[in-house]
């Protein structure tokens, strides 16, 4: 890789994914505008393997740390190196590459310092989504709504841009402890809604596999809760 740091860094978060992590890598292609970060959280499927033969930067977690842990780590690898976005995506191939651009663009143009992917915008889409999950993403970001006040479409969508000099505020303490699962994602959410910062919806693809099984890691109950607790903590002020 470049030793030049470009504008953008593309993180991606990459546990056990098989052939959907190399069918991804070839939808990036060679002549990319920003650079690429894989985060492999502990893979033993050969995922790691895999991507130190590609033309990636890369960490490397020995054991599952969560997604919370990994993302805090590239805002930190972005930051130390000179990048100014950095853009959040699974590696599990529901997230399209081609759409980079335009998740970025609100943030180039200095319109907004958080961009939130929407499935649910015109022009967005979520093929084969699962009729549960469907319901689920609707009844919390209602929720979400509810409690910040910011009328949003799709909070569950992990698709995401920031820009790093957000993190230059102290309001944002990310190496907490509480935050290395789904924590983090909201935690920055909420504290970009209350510190005043510009947050955009833009439409963009979520694509879920036709026999809608293995499209989550995200575990019922336990997973939901990391989502949402980061709301109540900030809202009851039990956590800063």
């Amino acid at each position: 890789m470049s030793e030049t740091p470009k504008k953008i860094l593309v993180a991606v978060f990459s546990y056990n994914e098989g052939g959907k992590l190399k069918r991804l890598v070839e939808r990036f292609g060679t002549d990319r505008p920003y650079d690429v970060l894989f985060v492999d959280d502990g893979s033993d499927d050969g995922s790691y393997a895999f991507l130190q033969t590609v033309d990636v930067h890369l960490i490397r977690h020995e054991r599952n740390r969560g997604i919370g842990y990994g993302i805090r780590e590239a805002i930190r690898f972005g930051r130390d190196r000179g990048n100014e976005i950095i853009v959040i995506m699974a590696a599990n191939g529901k997230m399209l590459p081609e759409e980079i651009p335009r998740l970025v663009q609100p943030i180039l143009d200095g319109d907004c310092d958080y961009v939130q992917g929407s499935r649910y915008l015109e022009g967005g889409q979520s093929p084969n989504l699962p009729t549960f999950r469907r319901v689920m993403i609707r009844v919390f970001t209602a929720i979400i709504n509810l409690l910040s006040g910011y009328r949003g479409t799709d909070i569950t969508c992990g698709f995401r841009a920031y820009r790093l000099g957000l993190f230059d505020n102290t309001r944002f303490n990310l190496d907490q402890d509480w935050l290395e699962k789904y924590e983090l994602e909201y935690y920055i959410h909420y504290h970009v809604l209350h510190g005043g910062y510009r947050l955009r919806e833009v439409p963009v693809s979520m694509v879920y596999p036709q026999e809608k099984k293995n499209y989550s890691k995200i575990k019922p109950l336990v997973g939901w809760w990391s989502m949402i607790r980061p709301w109540l903590f900030l809202y009851l002020k039990l956590r800063k």
